[in-house]
């Protein structure tokens, strides 16, 4: 099942339980504004190269729009809507004040040079700096974009309007990116699986995890796990996967991937076959990868207890219910990965402020909106008797629904 049709399922179902009526259900699904713009930029060679760049802007109701700028080659316009959609429920759920955007350019960014890369983002940026801004809409990083490109857009944008640092977030810190963005989501998976275990009486110390997923919230996760005495016991990457039933040691691994980018060859472990990784036998699995990983085909299969989805929508709807049925307790996308786009809002404040924070508060603030979050999803869990991805978009869709009628918006 698509990523669309996944999200939309979940929004019906939230907007059924809360009883919305069906004016304002259509409106929250509408998108306020999607762009669609050529960016035509001569190549190093000298020849001219044409890519089409977008924005999906959903709601902008509760603040600012926020979300991801991806340089991907198969950007499929379901799935940014999705995205977009997911960013409005998930800001919500986190208390953070903005709505939900997502966008990109299909492209390759690995065969482009980084010369060709920063023309690019620049002609993007001429192309929409008058669609976002500091109170309008403020990208981010995503897949195949990082620190640099959101450097390259502040200077383009700040050439039509002026110095403005809070335009972009996950920026380099040089100029005005916060302390702990690069681990934040991460983090936050960890506040929120201790907020989770809490529940059940546990703590992370002695749970043994298995992270399908590397990259930069995989990493972190398994790093801050483990420094809380959490036992890593298997990790895939897109090189291959590692399993050490004792433990893995994690800051071993990671000197490991960064000498040769991958897990694979890892000598303080064994290779397991990639498509097992999902089902190893541990206490909590955490997918950090891609979406739609856990399926019909391999629910069933899954012998975690609980599941945190670190990665958007790595669960398909089909597994969800084989899932909830066995009894695996599963903590939603919209609140588990929250963590990135709560602390690019502290990013956002202390560049408005003109005043920057230390790295101890911003992960003290972060652990507040995490608990708290937690909190208020287990609220809606109660009231309206569901499990926690319900709770969680009841929750997001709840806030957002009362802002639209408060505004004097709804249909």
């Amino acid at each position: 099942m698509n990523a669309l049709v996944a999200t939309n399922r979940n929004f019906r179902l939230a907007a059924r339980l809360l009883g919305l009526d069906s004016k304002l259900e259509k409106s929250l699904l509408i998108p306020f504004r999607e762009i669609k713009v050529e960016c035509t930029i001569p190549k190093d060679d000298g020849t001219l190269a044409s890519y089409v760049g977008f924005r999906v802007q959903h709601d902008n109701a509760r603040g600012p729009m926020k979300g991801g700028i991806r340089y991907h080659p198969e950007v499929d316009p379901d799935e940014v809507n999705a995205l977009a959609q997911l960013m409005t429920w998930k800001t919500a759920v986190a208390n953070i004040p903005y709505g939900g955007a997502k966008g990109g350019i299909g492209c390759n960014p690995g065969d482009l040079s980084i010369s060709e890369l920063e023309r690019l983002t620049r002609v993007f940026t001429q192309k929409i700096h008058d669609l976002i801004g500091v109170h309008t809409d403020v990208p981010a990083p995503d897949m195949g974009t990082n620190a640099q490109t959101m450097a390259w857009i502040l200077d383009e944008y700040s050439k039509f309007h002026g110095y403005s640092p809070a335009v972009v977030t996950g920026k380099p810190i040089d100029l005005g990116g916060s302390l702990g963005r690069d681990a934040a989501t991460g983090r936050g998976v960890l506040f929120a699986t201790e907020a989770l275990l809490n529940e059940y009486g546990k703590s992370i110390a002695g749970q043994r995890f298995v992270v399908q997923g590397f990259g930069n919230v995989g990493s972190w996760a398994a790093q801050l796990i483990s420094e809380q005495g959490g036992k890593v016991i298997a990790v895939s990457d897109i090189t291959g996967a590692i399993k050490n039933s004792k433990g893995i040691d994690v800051p071993n691994l990671l000197k490991h991937v960064r000498e040769n980018r991958g897990v694979k060859g890892f000598c303080g472990a064994d290779s397991i076959d990639p498509n097992s990784i999902l089902l190893e036998d541990c206490d909590i699995l955490i997918p950090a990868a891609l979406g739609g990983v856990i399926n019909r085909d391999n629910a069933k299969d899954i012998k975690a207890k609980f599941i945190i989805e670190a990665a958007n929508h790595p669960t398909d709807p089909e597994a969800d219910e084989i899932l909830t049925k066995k009894g695996v307790v599963i903590l939603p996308d919209i609140y588990a990965n929250s963590g990135g786009v709560t602390v690019s809002y502290f990013e956002w404040v202390q560049n408005i402020q003109g005043f920057m924070w230390d790295e101890g508060k911003v992960n003290a603030e972060l652990k507040t909106y995490m608990t708290r979050g937690f909190k208020d999803v287990k609220e809606m869990c109660n009231t309206h008797n569901c499990d926690l991805r319900m709770g969680a978009f009841t929750l997001g869709v709840n806030r957002v629904a009362r802002a639209t009628v408060l505004r004097g918006w709804e249909a």
